[in-house]
Formats: structure tokens, C-alpha cells, sequence
């Protein structure tokens, strides 16, 4: 598949890459047509998702057999008075209606919204109301349908409920009927053009109410690097994301890519996320490829790993969050895998990564993605030099990136603050190294200047997470008098250390760090906590914590 839109589709270098890596652009492209119904009419036995969850069911698809199901699912919804450039949205987990769903709307022209099962009333009320979403599909268990039910009379826009089971109630309409009694889908005379939006994202809220991020229909060719050059997927890979279907790492990592360069999609559908159980899916299941965000590879190396026969896993890779190195090592010493890092935005497909012809640098997010051509600018908007922290640029030029998002939604003015003068604004700051690897520094908004130091908070956190006392940590800035911002560190302890609280703690952590980095960046205040602030997607909200201190002083 790779071929038709490749023409050279194996690099050995990254000079290889960035000169000839060049995405031959279909007209009219649309992903279930031009990916999915191609290897179905290509290889139709060939496998394309192999679902399992913690109850035990199992389900392989082929090609053709998401062709079939994504094809009754689009009749269906037509049916349902679903067309061109309507807005749906899909809160339905890990079930593997999900990719029946969403290959559907995307043969349809329709706007597919992916929504965690997490959201609330007032949630669903403000992407409801914001984006004019005229139907919701969701997984059929009773809190995601109480949610939809309450927010349904603040939300005018919704026609439509439909649920994949096992509860369908009143109100909703019953998928699995629905596609049985379909009938043979017709390919709409119009579906899109290339620039029409297919996809929409809510941003996590870090900083404020969730923005809306809309994508075209080539955003699944700006994944083509995701897949094969990041994941390092072939036609006989079994690659795993850990990601609910709500978030956009789903279709980084368990869709676009990763059908594009024939590899099998594998889905643990679980509730509860258990180390053991994971590993002993990788075992049972011979998954060849792995990525993940830091955290679960921080659970996943306090596990016993020789427990288990890992023999299968060839290739593992991290984002999500700035990867510490002590995790690296950690997973490195016990696999002997090393872990692959890469960085992106919603707003993106992947950036900078550590290719498989590039040596990792623990703490690096890696090398550029020829791509997009990337820089770091100073506040001032000249260019940074290497070492110097700059905000990490997109230059966008009159040949828009592929994979770079269209705009906000109904937001022109944030659109502008974002993009401007040909350049995209990432908001996230780095500094790069003498042989032009990235390393994350924080969000513009977090970092730290004290007594004229510039002090990124991953930098610390880094230092902190190498204390065998710190499960989780979150550095901030609090306001200072003297030295204009100091560092704190406010951290969540491990078992053993949680009787150990106190000023002693405080001081050995503070003393480690200053051993471990640059003494001027240690935390001068340390708060212990039960949890850190957190967005539904499991991001830390800074913000919140800096919030809490401004309000007690």
C-alpha cells in the first residue's frame, strides 16, 4: 500500500529521508475507500484487527470484513439522515464498533468527533453545543447514556442517539439492528474534496475550555510516517497503542498508519488498566510492536519481566509526554528494547521522533519529520541557536504540511494567534543539540524564569523521577519578590515514602536534585500530595496548581 503513495518507501539514513521522502497526493483522497476498500479488494483474507477484551472474547477482521461492516454502517447512517459535512460523534471506548464508525462517516463525507467516555453532562452540552454535532454514537452502559440523556435538552443540535449495546435505551437507536437491516451501501455521487473536514478534536483544556481542531481529508496520509517510519511497521506486524478511542493517539496509533503500511491493529477493550494484564496480552497475543505513553511504561517496569516471554515485542515507542530517562534506561536494562520517543500535537501528526536509522538520546524527542520544516524561535522571533531554548515552529509556507490541522473551529482569532506571518505557533519550547536532536523543555506557559535562568519543568521533573521516593511529580513557578519565580515541586510519594512526608524528605529530595541537574534549578518549596490535577485525558494540568497557589497568597 505504502507504493501508491511513496515513491521510495526504505531509508537508511536521515539525510536519505529528508531529501527523497516526498507524499504522492491522490485526488479527492478518502481513507476508506482509497486504504481500507484497497487491501480489501487486494488481500481480502489479509487481517486487519484482532480485538480481545478482559472478559475474554476474541474477534479477528479482515479487510474485507471492515470493508463489509463499514459499509452497512454507512448505509445505516444514511439512513439515519447522516451526509456530507454532518457532525457525529463517537464515544464508544475500545470497542471495535469504533472502527466500523468511523471508516463509515469517512466514506460518507461526515465529520467524525471521537469523544472519551469520561465526559459529563456539561461536557457533552459544550462540544454538543460548539460544533453542532447533529448525532452521537456510543458504547451502551448506563453512565455514558445517563450522561447523554441529562445533557440532550441544553443540546439542540443532536437528532440522533444510537448505541452499540448491550444497554439500548429509550431514545436510542440499536446499532447491530441497524447494519443487519441495512441495505447495500451506494457510494454517494459526492463525497469530499481533498480540503473538506473529516476529522474534530476537542484539546485536552490544560490551559482553558477545550479548543476544536479540525483535520482534511489527507490527514491520514501525514500519518504514512507515523506508521512505517516511527512505529517501523511492515505487513506482518502486530502493533499495540495504548489508547481509549476518545483520544487522538487512537487514530495515531491504532488506524491511519498503521493500515497504511498493511500491519495488524491490535485492541485490548479492558476497564481498568493492570500492568500484568498488558504483559501477558503482549505474551498471549505475540504483539511485535508496542507505544504507549511514559506512564504505563513507568508501571510496566515494576513489574517482574521475567515473568513473562517477551520474545515477540521488537519495537517499542513513547509520546504523550516528554519521556524521563531514567525510564529509558530502566526499560532498556530489563528488554533490552529502547524506547523510541516522539512528539506531536492534535493540531499535528508526529513532528520530531527518533527514527529506526537514528540513535536514541534518552530525553530526546528526536530529529525533525522532513514532513514539516521545524525551528525554534526566540520570544523575539529571530531563530535560536543550537542550545538555546526557542518555541518549537512550524514554517507553513504556500504548501500547507499534510497532517497539519485546517483551523480552530468557529475561532478565527485563535487561529490567527496560532498561525500567522507563515508560521504555526506550537506554544511548546525545546533546544537543540549540536547534531540537531530535539529536547523538550515545557509548555511556553510553564516555563520558569528565575533570577534570569530559564527553567523548563520537564528538566526537573526529569531530575525528581530518578528519586526512588517520586511516583509522579509537577514543577511550577510560584511569584517571588526577589528572584521572580522559584521552583516547586509538588509530588506524589510512593508507598514505602508516605509515612516518611516530612522536612527530612524534603531535603534529601532537594538535595538529590541538585546533584542530579544544575544545583539553580532544585524545587526551593515541595508539597506532597495524594494525585496531581489531571484533564480527562490524563495531562497535568499546571495551570490548576499555579491557580491554587496564587489564591493563598
Amino acid at each position: 500500500m505504502l507504493e501508491r503513495f511513496l515513491a521510495q518507501t526504505t531509508f537508511e539514513s536521515q539525510d536519505d529521508f529528508k531529501k527523497n521522502f516526498k507524499i504522492t497526493v491522490p485526488e479527492n483522497f478518502n481513507y476508506g475507500y482509497d486504504v481500507v476498500d484497497a487491501w480489501a479488494e487486494k488481500y481480502p483474507e489479509k487481517k486487519a484487527l484482532c480485538w480481545t477484551n478482559d472478559r475474554g472474547e476474541h474477534i479477528d477482521f479482515s479487510f474485507a470484513e471492515i470493508k463489509e461492516y463499514s459499509d452497512s454502517t454507512a448505509s445505516y447512517f444514511q439512513s439515519l439522515g447522516i451526509g456530507h459535512g454532518n457532525m457525529v460523534m463517537l464515544i464508544l471506548k475500545r470497542r471495535y464498533e469504533f472502527w466500523f464508525s468511523i471508516i463509515a462517516l469517512h466514506k460518507l463525507g461526515a465529520v467524525v468527533i471521537p469523544a472519551t467516555h469520561l465526559l459529563t453532562k456539561k461536557d457533552i452540552v459544550y462540544r454538543a453545543n460548539a460544533a453542532g454535532i447533529k448525532m452521537i454514537v456510543c458504547a451502551g452502559e448506563d453512565l455514558i447514556i445517563n450522561h447523554i440523556k441529562e445533557a440532550l435538552p441544553d443540546a439542540p443540535t443532536v437528532e440522533t442517539l444510537v448505541s452499540v449495546g448491550p444497554v439500548v435505551a429509550d431514545g436510542f437507536d440499536d446499532f447491530h439492528k441497524g447494519i443487519e437491516r441495512a441495505a447495500p451501501f451506494v457510494r454517494p455521487e459526492h463525497v469530499n474534496t481533498n480540503d473538506d473536514t473529516s476529522l474534530m478534536y476537542f484539546t485536552s483544556g490544560t490551559s482553558g475550555e477545550p479548543k476544536m481542531v479540525i483535520h482534511d481529508y489527507l490527514y491520514p496520509l501525514g500519518h504514512i510516517t507515523t506508521g512505517s517510519f516511527w512505529h517501523n511497521l511492515y505487513e506482518d506486524s502486530l502493533h499495540l497503542t495504548i489508547a481509549d478511542t476518545g483520544w487522538g493517539k487512537a487514530v495515531w496509533g491504532k488506524l491511519y498508519g498503521q493500515w497504511i503500511a498493511g500491519a495488524t491493529v491490535f485492541v485490548y477493550d479492558h476497564e481498568k488498566f493492570t500492568p500484568a494484564d498488558m504483559l501477558h496480552m503482549i505474551q498471549k497475543y505475540r504483539i511485535s510492536s508496542l507505544c504507549a505513553p511514559p506512564t504505563i511504561f513507568r508501571f510496566l517496569i515494576r513489574e517482574d519481566l521475567t515473568k513473562y516471554d517477551l520474545s515477540s515485542l521488537k519495537y517499542c515507542t513513547i509520546a504523550g509526554e516528554a519521556l524521563n530517562p531514567a525510564v529509558f534506561d530502566a526499560f532498556y536494562k530489563l528488554t533490552g528494547i529502547k524506547l523510541m520517543e516522539g512528539f506531536g500535537q492534535t493540531e499535528t501528526t508526529l513532528t520530531i521522533c527518533t527514527f529506526p536509522w537514528t540513535t536514541p538520546k534518552p530525553g530526546s524527542m528526536g530529529l525533525p519529520n522532513p514532513q514539516y520544516d521545524v525551528d525554534l524561535l526566540r520570544p523575539d522571533g529571530t531563530k535560536a541557536e543550537d542550545g538555546e531554548q526557542g518555541q518549537i515552529v512550524v514554517r507553513v509556507g504556500e504548501n500547507r504540511p499534510i497532517g497539519l490541522f485546517k483551523e480552530y473551529y468557529r475561532d478565527p482569532e485563535l487561529t490567527h494567534e496560532a498561525m500567522h506571518d507563515g508560521l504555526y505557533y506550537t506554544g511548546d519550547v525545546a533546544w537543540r543539540d549540536e547534531n540537531g536532536y530535539y529536547w523538550f523543555v515545557g509548555r511556553a506557559d510553564d516555563v520558569i524564569k528565575s533570577s534570569g535562568y530559564r527553567i523548563g519543568p520537564f528538566e526537573v521533573e526529569s531530575a525528581l523521577m530518578t528519586h526512588p521516593a517520586v511516583v509522579e511529580c509537577a514543577v511550577t513557578g510560584m511569584p517571588d519578590e526577589i528572584r521572580g519565580q522559584i521552583v516547586k515541586a509538588t509530588i506524589v510519594l510512593s508507598k514505602e515514602y508516605k509515612d516518611k512526608a516530612g522536612d527530612e524528605l524534603v531535603k534529601e529530595i532537594q538535595d538529590h536534585v541538585k546533584r542530579v541537574t544544575a544545583p539553580y534549578k532544585y524545587p526551593r518549596i515541595i508539597e506532597f500530595v495524594a494525585e496531581l490535577p489531571k484533564t480527562i485525558s490524563g495531562k497535568i494540568r499546571r495551570v490548576e496548581i499555579r491557580s491554587k497557589d496564587d489564591s493563598r497568597n
